[in-house]
């Protein structure tokens, strides 16, 4: 069974309600208990984690090495700037998706450079919630 780690960045807290234009009006532990199901269904156990904070996300992507086969993460904002994130997922070695809800190469110009692209197997954007089921989708079929 493959072990994977959600991780979701800043602001993410608020899904449902901040920007529905945006980030859709479902919370992500609605959305956290359909991917459940579907982690389920192929073979996957699912963990989750969300903070506003860059050191607690560091930490959490270092418990992940040894533990985890893989790390899907929504950095938010952290996203343009975090090389601390760009380098924990380096050096542990642990295979991470990079995801984003809204397309970030059709927002504000800041917002389309992504430091820590570089450090994951692929990026998913743009495809409202549904980034996160594709990212275990591909995993599943690994």
């Amino acid at each position: 069974m493959k072990k994977v780690c959600i991780i979701n960045g800043p602001n993410l807290n608020l899904l449902g309600k901040r920007e529905k234009e945006i980030y859709g009006d479902k919370s992500f532990e609605e959305i956290f208990n359909q991917l459940q199901e579907f982690a389920q269904s192929k073979s996957m156990d699912l963990s989750y984690f969300q903070s506003n904070h860059e050191g607690e996300i560091i930490n959490k992507i270092h418990e992940c090495m040894g533990d985890m086969d893989y790390i899907v993460i929504n950095p938010g904002a952290f996203t343009h700037y975090s090389y601390s994130i760009f380098d924990a997922i380096l050096a542990v070695k642990v295979p991470t998706i990079e995801v984003h809800i809204s397309n970030i190469f059709s927002r504000e110009e800041w917002r389309k450079k992504s430091v820590i692209s570089p450090a994951c197997i692929g990026i998913i954007s743009g495809l409202g919630l549904d980034v996160y089921r594709l990212a275990l989708l591909h995993i599943s079929q690994k």
